[in-house]
């Protein structure tokens, strides 16, 4: 599998630090108006990831993520520094007007944070083994970004999120058959996390088998496609892939093996 390029992605996150006050660039100067370095000082950041990412049948009215032409749903950020968390927000709320629209407090000092955008489902982050998974992988997009904040800091900047997922899709050359309900795609490693420090899959899972409903109007034609998502490296690898169709009641109506899927 290979990771998909980015083409079109549009980003932007609310944040707000209430654990210091904000500390502006005049109030972190001496006598002699020379900037002085706070340690508890923070200093406000505007984060907005560039994309040509609008659609002529959405007006821009709010902050929103899309790719491929699909919104995607919930945002996390995670704010480091010296390998300890020190704020973390997760947006899930794509309709309202501060999705999309960031504005982050970091403290003095070299940061990394990181960025996840997904429309994936059953998402459970943890922050002890730095790894986000979840029940179904779907377009997902990442950054690590590195920064360090000081009185004289550009508070304005852009991020470009990458794509941290494959898409394995099978197109079926014959007919469907009439009483096909689901078909049942297993992989025999696919990986349904990510490790959001260094970027990597994570939750690695041997044989886990995806089952997706074919709707009625799909039966009995040919060209059918159906794929499922998982995340990857940059790297091309290869895996096993298994693909059954069955009847509503779970007989099996036919099945292939497909060997050294790239």
């Amino acid at each position: 599998m290979k990771r998909l390029s980015l083409t079109a992605l549009a980003v932007a996150f609310l944040l707000t630090a209430c654990e210091k006050p904000i500390i502006s660039d005049s109030d972190a100067t001496d006598e002699h108006g020379n900037p002085v370095e706070q340690v508890d000082a923070t200093k406000r950041f505007t984060f907005t990831l560039k994309g040509d990412f609008s659609d002529e049948w959405k007006p821009m009215t709010r902050g929103y993520l899309a790719a491929d032409g699909k919104d995607l749903t919930d945002v996390w950020v995670l704010d480091y520094m010296d390998g300890q968390l020190i704020q973390q927000l997760h947006q899930s709320d794509n309709t309202t007007d501060d999705f999309g629209k960031p504005v982050l407090n970091l403290k003095y000092g070299s940061h990394h944070i990181y960025f996840i955008a997904s429309r994936g489902q059953g998402a459970d982050i943890s922050t002890a083994t730095h790894t986000i998974n979840f029940t179904k992988a779907l377009d997902t997009f990442y950054k690590d970004y590195e920064v360090n904040v000081v009185s004289t800091s550009n508070g304005n900047r852009a991020v470009t999120l990458d794509r941290v997922v494959t898409k394995l899709r099978l197109t079926f050359t014959d007919a469907v058959n009439e009483k096909t309900s689901t078909v049942n795609i297993t992989p025999g490693t696919w990986y349904h996390g990510l490790d959001y420090v260094n970027g990597t899959p994570a939750n690695a899972k041997t044989n886990y088998t995806s089952s997706i409903t074919i709707p009625t109007n799909e039966l009995g034609k040919t060209g059918l496609q159906v794929n499922i998502y998982g995340f990857s490296t940059a790297a091309e690898w290869q895996t096993t892939v298994s693909v059954t169709s069955k009847h509503a009641h779970g007989e099996t109506i036919g099945s292939t093996t497909l060997p050294t899927v790239p």
